[in-house]
């Protein structure tokens, strides 16, 4: 799996995200027992993923402020 940009998430209905990002925090609880077990095999996975999560809760909030705003 590659990065994902945010333009990609911001073209994305917000239950799309929310479905994405519930996906993500599924895949992040699964590779830390990994870590934990030493069974990882691509550690920078992990950073992957918190990224993308960030990324989400991102344009999850600029799309929020945006229905304030109306």
């Amino acid at each position: 799996m590659s990065i994902v940009k945010a333009e990609t998430f911001r073209s994305q209905s917000a239950d799309e995200l929310k479905a994405k990002l519930v996906e993500l925090k599924k895949e992040q609880f699964n590779l830390r027992f990994k870590v934990a077990s030493g069974e990882l095999d691509n550690p920078s996975r992990m950073r992957i993923v918190r990224r993308e999560i960030a990324r989400i809760k991102t344009v999850l909030g600029e799309m929020l402020a945006a229905k304030s705003e109306v």
